[in-house]
């Protein structure tokens, strides 16, 4: 397909983690940060693997489970006002703005993210990793950045790179328990990019 057309709730939306066999070297990650790294990132991306005990291999990824929430994306403004000696009013300047914070609210099944599972084990753990955020407003046939899968709707993806830094609880006698997964974002978010279909 191409990119989401239309206005909708993004509720097939998922966030997903590189989860290779080998961690992301140096070089790979300066490909990752470079003008065109679309076709580098979407390597990533090829084949979904299993939260908790999923086999790493080149290529394999993990989706986060039941998320409940998605934080705001993207670079945002940091608009500076400057005084002008004689003008009624400052001019605005952009400034360099900061990163925001990624933490993403799911709803917590302690199985899934135990330190022996294969995304658990990841939280703390200082690696760079590849992070995907896919914008969906229909159910694809699969979530790898692939024609026969994410090309099947329309789909609009972006990429970053980052560390898994911290998960903290939110025990609910009410609700679903929660917890708030907090991602640093290393390298600015670049997209939006869509998977297509097969020819």
């Amino acid at each position: 397909m191409t990119h989401v057309s239309s206005i909708g709730a993004g509720i097939f939306s998922a966030l997903a983690v590189g989860a290779p066999l080998v961690n992301l070297s140096a070089a790979a990650q300066d490909t990752l940060s470079g003008p065109n790294p679309e076709a580098a990132f979407v390597a990533l991306f090829a084949s979904k693997i299993n939260p908790i005990n999923g086999v790493k291999a080149a290529g394999t990824f993990v989706q986060v489970p039941n998320v409940r929430e998605f934080p705001e994306m993207g670079v945002p403004p940091n608009i500076v006002n400057v005084p002008r000696f004689g003008a009624r009013v400052s001019a605005q300047i952009q400034g360099q703005a900061d990163a925001p914070t990624f933490e993403v609210t799911v709803n917590y099944v302690p199985a899934e993210w135990a330190k022996s599972t294969t995304l658990g084990g990841m939280i703390k753990d200082g690696v760079v990793r590849a992070f995907r955020f896919a914008l969906l407003n229909s159910e694809p046939a699969g979530y790898a950045s692939l024609p026969a899968e994410l090309g099947t709707v329309e789909n609009s993806e972006f990429y970053f790179l980052g560390k898994m830094e911290a998960i903290t609880y939110n025990p609910q006698l009410t609700d679903a328990n929660q917890a708030t997964l907090t991602v640093s974002m290393l390298t600015e978010m670049v997209g939006a990019y869509t998977i297509n279909p097969l020819a």
